[in-house]
């Protein structure tokens, strides 16, 4: 197989695998990729004679669509405990290699020694190493540290800005937004994104607060912004909190997005959260699933004085994933809608990506037969290939 990196951008690539989920089981195991796009999908594909291609044979890999990760601190989180406490960035490798084509940056706690700015720096650097990479504007505080000093205006001018996040409630560790402020920065997101012709989903940080998703149901209720601006996250912090964050689904018809911790004590597994949604009655396409990764995992006392910390990585998020799928969960084709499909869809990216189809951008993952990625193309260009680690 060529090296990562060792690619002629001219070149069609065809990769000649043994089946293909699109996310529904294609009958085709052949996929062309020309300019960075999906341009035909079958069988036995054949290119005329003289044309510049690259031939990928995995005819023992299974090819889905790249995954992607809603809530990412690329440029680390933390700080909870002081500057030593500063979470590292994340690397394109460690992206890659669990088959993530897709990042959404985040800031979190920390918005004054990292900033807006460093995100977008950030986020364009992934870019140039050929991840596609996207960020939200703001952080846990309100009013949101922004790039232009303007929520619509980030939306409306800087490509990268898809969403405004993650905006802190039900935490002690928030700014304590009122009512008002959540509705207010909600609407600003929404019109702004109208003008920008983009989604706009704010992102809400759950806390181990009294009020849960309480904020949100009001929005919902009292406002005429649609639920599917709205997406709250890390809604398996405890269990009482998921079964609130079922009944917020069921209610507003809404998405809820479960973050797949490392340690028990963090709170329900990934797998957990989503096989107890699925029981509650959640439609799968209601539910995503991210990382978290780099993010800090800071333990407090009960006085919110902070005891130590760990550093979420993004293993865990593949690891229950596909413990969905070989529990018998949920079938291959709508475990893919977790980290994939719905949650293209959830950000507005649904028309590109979290689908292997015509014209679709090349973002496919490759797993063997225990489901763990092999190979990773973004815009057809393999950003990882286990066999040249």
């Amino acid at each position: 197989m060529m090296p990562v990196g060792a690619q002629n951008d001219r070149l069609l690539t065809l990769l000649r695998v043994g089946s293909i989920y699109a996310p529904e089981r294609l009958e085709g195991t052949d996929i062309l990729i020309a300019d960075g796009r999906i341009a035909a999908l079958g069988r036995d594909l054949e290119i005329p004679a003289g044309w510049p291609i690259r031939v990928v044979e995995a005819r023992h890999l299974t090819a889905v669509p790249a995954f992607i990760d809603q809530h990412v601190h690329v440029t680390g989180g933390g700080g909870e405990g002081g500057c030593g406490t500063r979470c590292p960035e994340i690397t394109a490798h460690e992206i890659a290699s669990m088959g993530i084509g897709t990042v959404v940056g985040v800031l979190g706690t920390d918005s004054i020694s990292r900033s807006p700015a460093d995100l977008l720096a950030k986020v364009r650097g992934l870019r140039a190493e050929g991840i596609s990479a996207y960020m939200y504007t703001g952080a846990y505080r309100v009013p949101p540290p922004t790039l232009t000093g303007d929520i619509q205006r980030d939306l409306a001018w800087i490509p990268e800005v898809i969403g405004l996040g993650e905006i802190a409630i039900s935490d002690h560790r928030s700014s304590q937004p009122r009512q008002d402020e959540i509705e207010r920065l909600v609407s600003d997101t929404r019109v702004g994104a109208m003008l920008a012709g983009k989604r706009g989903i704010c992102h809400f940080h759950l806390g181990d607060g009294k009020r849960g998703l309480e904020p949100l149901r009001r929005l919902l209720t009292d406002t005429e912004i649609p639920a599917d601006q709205v997406i709250p996250t890390h809604v398996n912090r405890h269990p009482a909190l998921l079964e609130e964050a079922a009944a917020y689904a069921l209610a507003f018809n809404a998405c809820v997005d479960v973050t797949a911790f490392e340690e028990p004590g963090d709170g329900l597994s990934g797998f957990d959260a989503v096989s107890r949604l699925l029981e509650r009655g959640v439609p799968p396409e209601r539910i995503t699933m991210s990382s978290d990764c780099n993010g800090s995992l800071p333990e407090f006392d009960a006085q919110g004085v902070y005891l130590g910390m760990k550093v979420a990585r993004n293993t865990a998020l593949i690891a229950d994933w596909q413990r969905l799928v070989r529990e018998g969960v949920l079938p291959l084709e709508s475990a893919l809608g977790v980290i994939s499909t719905s949650v293209a869809r959830v950000l507005g990216l649904h028309d590109s990506k979290g689908r292997i189809a015509i014209g679709f951008d090349a973002d496919v993952a490759l797993l063997d037969s225990e489901l763990q990625p092999q190979q990773t193309f973004v815009a057809g260009k393999c950003v990882y290939d286990v066999d040249c680690v």
